[in-house]
């Protein structure tokens, strides 16, 4: 089993009585899209003494998202047009390695999930007992009750059993958009070949099992109101069928039927060669010698 599934209770999280420490740069990514208008409530409430830089990508949005990131001060960067959301995340991941960020925290700037949780969610990470950490809607059962449409609720659970029979897990959510990931993991999923669009979610996970990090996950509260993005019940059957290819496709190359690229770990391409270890140095006697007998 890869994962490490933490067990913190909600109620435990919330407390933030003394902000956790740590020497780890911790950089936060946002993708963006017209999230003008919770932007702000998102940023205001990241923990700063835990997040060293935060980083906003807009994928070409037509509100006010980049005057209020321009008034918060944000590391901004901008698309030329609307990409997709996949292509987001690649320049937020891009965005981020170069900075120097030792973990990536993406964070939806449509205040979805809670951005007090950052902490909570790097925690496997700093404690290096996970590479990754999701932040599951759906580990503390109440997400219904909370406003997830039933639909997408039994679709998310349906989806989530199958990937967990497929990459031999036990996680409670795949498809969360809060996610923590330690540097070397985005340095070595093949981040370019995956979807510009929202399969892409669904793409790295794959390509994080076949490199075989380890995934935990914590849970996160459910929130869902008029400003927070979603995807419509067409858009969301849409990816589900994508997801099921994508499964299918995952099976076919672990079991060595049809090879695909996009699972191979890019470190796993190349090692790096020992130098060749070095002749003993032969000691000469550099001084004259004197014939017997003297001069």
């Amino acid at each position: 089993m890869r994962e490490i599934v933490t067990s913190h209770h909600l109620a435990s999280w919330v407390h933030l009585g003394g902000a956790m420490q740590t020497s780890e740069k911790v950089v936060v990514v946002m993708p963006a899209y017209n999230a003008g208008r919770t932007l702000r409530l998102t940023y205001e409430e990241l923990p700063k003494d835990t997040v060293s830089l935060v980083i906003l990508v807009d994928d070409g949005s037509t509100d006010g998202t980049l005057e209020v990131a321009r008034q918060l001060g944000l590391e901004i960067f901008v698309h030329n047009r609307n990409y997709g959301y996949g292509a987001n995340q690649k320049t937020c991941y891009t965005e981020a390695l170069r900075a120097g960020a030792d973990i990536v925290v993406m964070v939806h700037p449509d205040y979805q999930y809670d951005p007090r949780l950052v902490p909570q969610i790097i925690d496997p990470i700093v404690r290096g007992e996970a590479d990754v950490v999701f932040g599951s809607r759906l580990k503390s059962g109440s997400a219904l009750a909370q406003g997830m449409p039933w639909w997408k609720y039994f679709s998310n659970r349906f989806l989530t059993n199958l990937e967990n029979r497929t990459f031999d897990l036990s996680l409670s959510e795949f498809h969360t958009g809060y996610r923590a990931f330690r540097r070397q993991v985005l340095e070595t999923v093949n981040l370019a070949l995956n979807s510009d669009g929202f399969i892409f979610d669904q793409q790295i996970v794959a390509q994080i099992v076949s490199s075989d990090f380890r995934i935990a996950e914590i849970a996160v509260p459910t929130r869902y109101f008029p400003e927070a993005s979603s995807a419509s019940f067409s858009a969301s059957a849409v990816y589900g069928l994508r997801i099921l290819s994508l499964l299918a496709r995952y099976r076919l190359h672990r079991h060595g039927v049809w090879h695909s690229r996009a699972f191979d770990s890019l470190r796993a391409r190349y090692t790096r060669l020992q130098p060749a270890p070095m002749a003993p140095r032969v000691a000469v006697d550099t001084r004259r010698s004197v014939p017997a007998g003297g001069r």
